[in-house]
């Protein structure tokens, strides 16, 4: 079952979710919280259908959990072992805004986004960068793996192992793209409307609804227990 979220409430998760990653747990039980709190997105992918990308998070955020806490709980001592201590901290610190960021621009379409952009008055200049923001990286993703798959028809497999071969035949053709897409997406965002002077009407009808309420809730209440039990306990 598809969860349909108001995209007002998943910036609201990445507006909370980006205020906690910013605090440490300190304790096992704002842990917890925090490991909740990073279930929900993979939960949400899942029923959006994204089963890959939620079992690639799922699998690395697990493995650097356990990696921290059992390397710290060992004290083991050693370049290699402070640096995969150190590694596996970052991804466990930053993973849960990761996940949530790329649930939204995965599963959120640009008439929506600018639709709830403009409902909460944000100035067109933000609501077009962070729609150009949105769409872009996608389409970055979608131009690498053509021209990989064209190198790949013409025999270049990763340069064969020469890093200048590398260069050569995927990131120039990627830059180029991310030029000429760059001026796309802007052009298509002003055929469309946005910008004008006139206001710009949406075909996208946004209603919050129950799940949207039960998880502005949930990521309220997160929020406001990891405050509580960090600095007022």
């Amino acid at each position: 079952m598809t969860a349909r979220l108001d995209p007002r409430t998943k910036l609201y998760m990445i507006l909370v979710v980006s205020a906690v990653v910013m605090m440490s747990a300190t304790t096992p039980f704002l842990w917890a919280v925090r490991i909740l709190m990073t279930i929900v997105p993979i939960v949400l992918l899942i029923t959006e259908k994204h089963y890959a990308s939620a079992f690639r998070f799922l699998i690395l955020y697990t493995s650097a959990l356990v990696i921290n806490f059992t390397c710290l709980s060992e004290q083991s001592e050693g370049f290699l072992m402070a640096f995969l201590v150190g590694y596996c901290s970052i991804i466990v610190q930053f993973m849960p805004a990761m996940i949530t960021a790329w649930y939204v621009v995965r599963t959120t379409k640009i008439d929506e986004f600018v639709s709830a952009m403009q409902k909460m008055h944000f100035p067109d200049g933000i609501t077009i960068s962070l729609a150009v923001v949105m769409r872009f990286f996608p389409t970055i993703k979608e131009e690498y793996l053509a021209i990989r798959d064209a190198m790949k028809m013409r025999g270049i497999v990763l340069g064969e192992g020469n890093i200048a071969r590398m260069v050569e035949f995927r990131m120039i053709p990627l830059l180029f793209s991310c030029v000429n897409i760059g001026d796309e997406l802007s052009a298509a965002a002003i055929t469309r409307g946005l910008g004008g002077k006139v206001k710009r009407t949406s075909v996208e009808i946004l209603k919050l609804g129950i799940q949207d309420y039960l998880l502005i809730t949930l990521f309220t209440s997160v929020l406001l227990i990891f405050v509580v039990f960090k600095y007022f306990r």
